[in-house]
């Protein structure tokens, strides 16, 4: 489809918009094929100008915008705020209504655009107050540069929205205009900085663990939880620093270091933290010594009964963060992402090659946008000569290189968030001896189509009080299992959240200032602003130079506070204390091993650092598979092609199958039907592609496995909502006329976030009991036609026929045509109206599905999750292979592609090449960028301006 070349006039923009609106009306009387016709003639109104001129206000000079044939742009620039302006402008061109959604989530402020359906995840997120917290960085932390950056990237958004009518800017608004007569505000600076609160809040750590083992006790004795989350494997899947330690001597981090002291370690900074010990030993909530809460000798009585009270609430706040869009991707082990690099002494090259594909949830358009920011000359006036994935809405860069270095970042997944029980009196709360009056503000909440709504907000010292978001929570903790020196409970409990990210920061500095980094100790510096989220930043230089740095601001937790489950917020003891001190925090710079890879693994082995950073890592199967493949290709002097590190980025090979496929081959099986299918797994090499019939039938064993195993033995508020069993009554039901009397009971937790989820957690859960063929866990009782289970042997045996039977009736009773990806498909949703539209516009909006190779845990990590199902959750959102120093022979492809217009050329444009596992050239210097150019429009200055 050829691009606009000129700007519609007025009239003819009013004659579209009017058109898109009827067309729309007529789409959801119609029908599909009417609509879908006519909606294709006329949604070319919101396609960007790409080729041509544009006056543009404010601008000091020209700027050119070259377009490559997959639309991705490179802007040409005199000045620092130049460039910003026009990428403002570009991206607003292709993605404005993607920004506009984000900025109303970051503010909470979705009623305002969708309805009173969105009130309650408008007033959690008013209570979290990203927008506030963003507002406070904007005037206390970033300085004027960066102040300066950001307004002229917002000056460069407006000038783009200036003179268009909804319409013209998005097909959705038209849709939206039929209902509520929605139209975008002006774009601010605030709403850039804001957007970084709703990437560290899907990238928040062990929140949901720490809720989870809460809810767990209601059903599972401690000893059962701790083998739930089994400790990480150190000896078998390396961390991603395994040199240098804390100098004894300077107190910071030497990558060339002994291992010092472990016991050892300063904090730094803000509010305390300090976690301590007190009477009460305790399981459950409060591990460890604490102020008794536990379900321990010092509880107090009636804990059963308690403790199922208290779950309750956690599974009401469980809900209602499973309500927050989850922008990034579902919390679990699967989220992540894999990056590393690989000194030249062992490429082909010669310099170092790096590779980052972040793993995130699957949407249209792709959370990253591809485009190029260079100075036509660098200098002190125009820094900047970048290119990479930007996030529409922000400007820079976020991963990619520039002349001179390149880096990518993985989650490093600290623990940067406690929940806190909250000892309420009226408009206070006990805080050691005294009492302590909340802080209080209102909010209004603007709902399109009805009543605006009013909410109180209450914070503590520790944070915002989330349980008042609830009507559940709102009580929660009223039988909460408490010790003896606890407070008396009263009317129960509050829950107040401390996050790092609600304390203002420079991370929006940290971006600008990687942008123009020269060398390892810029990037460093760099590094020392980017404090949340935290993440694993991986680094390559032109020198040949390679190096990790783990940033963030990570609190320090005293002994006896884990942070592995809430804590008692009236206890001083568990305040924090500070945090982890950026000179003490792990790096590495040119290791002897000679490549570092990051994969959201162990940061460092936690006997030979002083700082918990988290007890809840990724358990490092795609990390150890990855060091395994570097390893085999430059083991006896080989080395390492750009090729080699795309084809490592595609490797299927599932871990589990490694372990299991030995116990199930040797299993007996009687059935014809199913000793077919057990016959597609003999010789099969644990590769995932997506026409393997062998990985459907794993895939589907495993999936049975867990649910046998393990799911269907988990309380209600970690089970899928909707999947019922009978189970005995929970712990503290109180007296049941029958012992032996069995309830039903069904899960509660949408199907992306459910337990068991099958991430590599649980690849440790099964190797820890495999070998046992008594265990406990391996026991199933009796349903319908099927025995009870008491040993592992029996147990594999019925999850092989549950898992025939399951994909007779998915994908036929001929396993001849079973396949890995006609189970395993993603499809492309567009946010909010692609997902919760009338059905026409979700048909419009969205694309796919795609079958799709790869799996959980898998370098090739499109995850799944087991207890909902086999379809994708998050994928490679995007995948890159840099040639460090030979820029133009590096490698890239988006999930989606550039344009968030539906009906665009470039709306999936690179989708069927990255489920194919290809990658696009990736042009960077001038002749490159130029050769490769299909469009160019030139920005210029207003006449008389």
């Amino acid at each position: 489809m050829p691009a606009n070349t000129a700007p519609p006039s007025g009239k003819k923009k009013g004659r579209r918009a009017r058109l898109i609106v009827i067309v729309l009306v007529l789409a959801l009387v119609a029908g599909v094929g009417y609509g879908t016709y006519w909606s294709v003639s006329t949604v070319r109104a919101s396609f960007p100008q790409t080729t041509g001129s544009v006056e543009l206000k404010g601008l000091s000079g020209p700027v050119d915008i070259r377009r490559d044939s997959y639309g991705v742009p490179q802007i040409y620039a005199n000045s620092d705020e130049d460039l910003f302006r026009a990428q403002g402008f570009v991206q607003a061109q292709d993605r404005f209504y993607e920004m506009d959604v984000r900025r109303h989530m970051t503010a909470g402020r979705l009623s305002e655009m969708f309805g009173a359906g969105q009130v309650k995840t408008d007033t959690f997120l008013r209570t979290l107050d990203w927008r506030g917290v963003a507002q406070k960085e904007y005037d206390t932390q970033l300085s004027a540069e960066t102040k300066k950056n950001l307004q002229a990237y917002a000056d460069g958004v407006n000038a783009y929205l200036e003179g268009r009518n909804s319409a013209d800017i998005s097909v959705e608004y038209a849709a939206l205009n039929l209902t509520n007569g929605y139209k975008p505000a002006k774009w601010s600076p605030v709403d850039s900085v804001a957007w970084l609160k709703a990437m560290a809040w899907d990238l928040r750590g062990n929140m949901q663990d720490e809720i989870d083992r809460s809810l767990l006790t209601s059903r599972l004795s401690e000893k059962q939880i701790d083998s739930l989350y089994p400790s990480y494997p150190y000896d078998r899947n390396k961390p991603i620093v395994s040199e240098g330690g804390i100098d004894p001597v300077t107190g910071k981090y030497d990558p060339g270091a002994e291992p010092g002291d472990v016991t050892g370690g300063n904090s730094t900074g803000g509010t305390g933290s300090g976690t301590g010990t007190g009477p009460g030993t305790g399981t459950g909530l409060g591990s460890g010594t604490g102020a008794g809460v536990g379900t321990g000798s010092n509880a107090s009585d009636g804990v059963s009964g308690a403790t199922q009270t208290f779950n309750t609430q956690l599974g009401a706040l469980s809900s209602t963060l499973d309500e927050i869009p989850a922008l990034l991707g579902p919390s679990g082990s699967g989220i992540g992402s894999n990056s590393w690099v690989v000194s030249g002494d062992y490429t082909t090259t010669g310099k170092p090659l790096l590779a980052n594909d972040p793993h995130l949830a699957p949407q249209l358009p792709s959370l990253w946008y591809q485009m190029g920011l260079h100075c036509r000359s660098v200098s002190e006036q125009c820094q900047y000569d970048v290119a990479g994935y930007t996030f529409s809405g922000t400007p820079g860069v976020i991963i990619g290189h520039n002349k001179d270095i390149a880096w990518g970042f993985t989650n490093l997944g600290a623990d940067v968030t406690d929940l806190y029980l909250e000892k309420v009196d009226g408009d206070s709360y006990l805080y050691g001896d005294e009492k302590k009056r909340f802080k209080t503000r209102e909010e209004t909440i603007k709902v399109a189509g009805g009543a605006s709504r009013k909410i109180t907000v209450r914070s503590t010292d520790h944070g915002p009080v989330v349980s008042d978001r609830n009507a559940e929570l709102a009580k929660v903790g009223e039988k909460a299992p408490v010790g003896d020196v606890a407070p008396d409970r009263g009317d129960g409990y509050a829950v107040s959240l401390q996050w790092t990210a609600l304390q203002p920061g420079k991370s929006m500095e940290a971006i600008f200032d990687l942008n123009k980094a020269k060398d390892f100790e810029q990037f460093r510096q760099a590094a020392r602003n980017f404090e949340v989220p935290s993440q694993n930043l991986i680094y390559a230089d032109t020198k040949g130079h390679i190096g990790y740095q783990a940033p963030g601001r990570i609190p320090v937790r005293s002994e006896g506070f884990d942070g592995r489950t809430p804590a008692p917020g009236w206890d001083p003891k568990y305040k924090w204390n500070g945090y982890i001190p950026f000179d003490e925090l792990p790096y590495e710079y040119d290791p002897e091993r000679g490549y570092i890879v990051t994969a959201n693994q162990a940061v460092v082995d936690s006997e030979k650092y002083p700082y918990p950073l988290t007890e809840d890592w990724g358990y490092g199967a795609r990390s150890q598979r990855i060091n395994d493949l570097i390893e085999s290709k430059i083991k006896d002097g080989g080395k390492i092609s750009t090729d080699d590190m795309q084809t490592m980025q595609m490797d299927n090979s599932s871990e589990i199958a490694k372990l299991l496929m030995p116990y199930l081959l040797k299993i007996d099986v009687s059935d014809p039907s199913v000793r077919e299918a057990q016959k597609l797994l003999e010789g099969w090499d644990y590769t995932q592609e997506p026409d393997s019939g062998a990985a459907a039938y794993f895939n589907a064993v495993w999936r049975n496995v867990l649910k046998l195993a393990f799911g269907e033995k988990l309380p209600k508020e970690v089970r899928v909502k909707g999947e019922c069993v009978n189970v005995p009554p929970p712990t503290g039901a109180g007296p049941v006329d029958d012992p032996g009397k069995l309830v039903r009971e069904c899960g509660q937790r949408v199907p992306s976030q459910a337990q068991p989820d099958g991430g590599d957690r649980w690849y440790e859960v099964v190797r820890g009991i495999v070998k046992d063929q008594d265990n406990e866990w391996w026991s199933s009782p009796a349903k319908r036609n099927e025995p009870e289970t008491k040993t592992r042997d029996e147990l594999f045996a019925r999850a092989m026929e549950d898992a025939r039977w399951e994909l007779t009736a998915k994908l036929g009773k001929d396993v001849s045509t079973w396949s890995w990806g006609r189970l395993h498909q993603m499809t492309l949703k567009s946010p909010t109206l692609g997902t919760s539209g009338p059905e026409i516009l979700r048909r419009i909006l969205n694309r796919g599905p795609w079958n799709l190779g790869g799996g959980e845990a898998a370098v090739n990590a499109t995850g799944w999750n087991a207890a909902g199902g086999y379809h994708v959750v998050w994928v490679p959102s995007m995948r890159m292979v840099v040639n460090v120093g030979d820029w133009d022979k590096s490698r890239w492809i988006n999930l989606t592609g550039a344009s968030g217009h539906v009906f665009s050329a470039h709306y999936t444009d690179q989708t069927d090449k990255w489920a194919k596992g290809e990658l696009l050239d990736w042009s960077y210097s001038v002749t490159a960028v130029e050769r490769r150019t299909t469009d160019k429009l030139t920005l210029k200055p207003q006449a008389g301006r």
